[in-house]
């Protein structure tokens, strides 16, 4: 049993967080204190903080204790390239992609200006929502040149997008150009999210390059406000 009790340390305090009996950026009573209320020693409660850190319950900073973290938001790396289902499953979160619109056509002219090609061009259109939990909180609208993907199935489009592009087709992504933006939700967002009363969604557009630095892919992620948070780390340059 006293193997286990950090696991039940553990488990009191995350059921806390999430009921919200603890609130988001609380600090926890110090290693002592912890020790006390839970009847244990300091290395038990030391595995139990070390391990709400590490999935993600609370920050360890230096000098100062620890801190909740809003669990209700998912960390959303701005930097980096990253599918959903990596990002999903990474979280350990149940999640399902739902495929609305898979189609290949002429682009307008709006896309045309995106990816720098003219109408003569065709275009893959890929339309889905992200559900996470049950809850529909993210809209990606896709748009890929056919000359670099030839083909593409709804089942393809379910999974990861890009397992398929690196995995089936070799193609070697190399870096995207991102814009974020908070804009008015469209009839689309409302008809395809679970939005409920958010009258802002975060819009973040990604200019996806191959390892060329060629363009082929223009996206439009259309995120719930409440569930993300974007995160970055910067260096200052000297």
């Amino acid at each position: 049993m006293r193997e286990n009790k950090f696991l039940a340390i553990y488990d009191d305090i995350v059921e806390q967080i999430q009921s919200g009996k603890i609130k988001p950026n609380t600090k926890l009573p110090s290693e002592n204190e912890l020790a006390e209320q839970f009847g244990t020693s300091r290395e038990t409660v030391r595995k139990a903080l070390n391990l709400l850190s590490q999935n993600g319950y609370i920050q360890k900073i230096k000098g100062k204790g620890s801190f909740t973290l809003d669990v209700g938001k998912f960390d959303f790396p701005v930097s980096g390239l990253i599918s959903f289902k990596e990002l999903a499953e990474k979280m350990g979160k149940p999640w399902k992609t739902i495929v609305y619109e898979l189609e290949s056509g002429k682009p307008d002219g709006f896309i045309q200006k995106q990816l720098n090609i003219t109408s003569k061009d065709q275009v893959w259109k890929l339309v889905r929502a992200r559900e996470l939990e049950n809850e529909r909180i993210i809209l990606d609208k896709d748009f890929l040149l056919q000359s670099v993907v030839p083909s593409m199935t709804r089942e393809i489009c379910e999974g990861s997008l890009y397992e398929y592009l690196e995995g089936s087709l070799g193609l070697k992504i190399s870096f995207a150009k991102k814009e974020i933006s908070v804009d008015e939700p469209t009839e689309e967002d409302y008809r395809y999210l679970d939005l409920k009363d958010y009258k802002h969604i975060v819009v973040v557009k990604n200019y996806v390059y191959l390892e060329d630095a060629s363009l082929f892919q223009y996206t439009e992620s259309r995120h719930r406000l409440d569930k993300f948070l974007f995160v970055d780390f910067a260096r200052r340059g000297h």
